[in-house]
Order: structure tokens, then sequence, then C-alpha cells
């Protein structure tokens, strides 16, 4: 009795785990940052640019989107509304969101952007 259970909790488990690996989809980009120069002015969502909220600026993820950016190298992550747009760049991170995964000093960084499968790719 006490294998059979164990063997469905470790079933449940690994289907948990599997559930969580294809529940989001990644992309691995360059991140930046922005912040003094577009504080104060508004974003593509129209909101407000605060340098110290934690937002970003991506090409092509829906407005208003809520992501996961994870430094490659140390690991270090934060989670971000993406508000606004951006030309070349992978992410441009505000200046709070890049602070918290230590992209300040380093000016830019090798990310993963972890984003939840249900939200489609804007074109």
């Amino acid at each position: 009795m006490l294998r059979y259970f164990a063997a469905n909790c470790f079933a449940v488990f690994i289907g948990i785990s599997i559930f969580t690996s294809i529940s989001s989809a990644s992309e691995m980009v360059e991140a930046s940052w922005y912040g003094r120069n577009y504080h104060g002015r508004p974003t593509a969502s129209g909101e407000i640019f605060d340098a110290k909220a934690f937002t970003a600026a991506h090409p092509s993820l829906p407005l208003g989107a809520v992501v996961e950016v994870r430094r490659v190298d140390d690991g270090r992550a934060v989670r971000v509304k993406v508000n606004d747009r951006c030309g070349r760049c992978g992410i441009d991170l505000s200046r709070a969101a890049a602070l918290q995964v230590g992209l300040l000093r380093d000016g830019r960084a090798l990310v993963r952007i972890e984003v939840p499968r249900n939200l489609a790719w804007a074109d």
C-alpha cells in the first residue's frame, strides 16, 4: 500500500513538473535598460513611464503582459510588465528592474524571458 501511494505521489509530482515546463515559453535575448531621459513620458501603452516601476519595453510581446526576465550568467530575476516598445533591442528594462538584476553597472546582459504560454506573440 505504501509503495502504491509513493508511486502515485511521484506520478503527480512528475505531472506537475511536466505541466509547468510546458506552460511557459522562453526567449533568450540581450537586455539593456532605460530610465532618466524617458521618465515621465508616455509609453506605447499610454501609461506614463516611471523609472522606479518594474516595467519593460519589448518589440513584440503584448502590452500589459507580465514576464520574468532572468540573467543567464548569474540567475538573478525580476518580473516586469511590458508597457512600451523598443526597436532593435531584445528587451529594455526600467531602472528599477535593471537594478534588481544587476544591470545598471553592466549595461547589457544575456537574459531569458519567460512568457506564460497563454500569451500570444504580437506581430
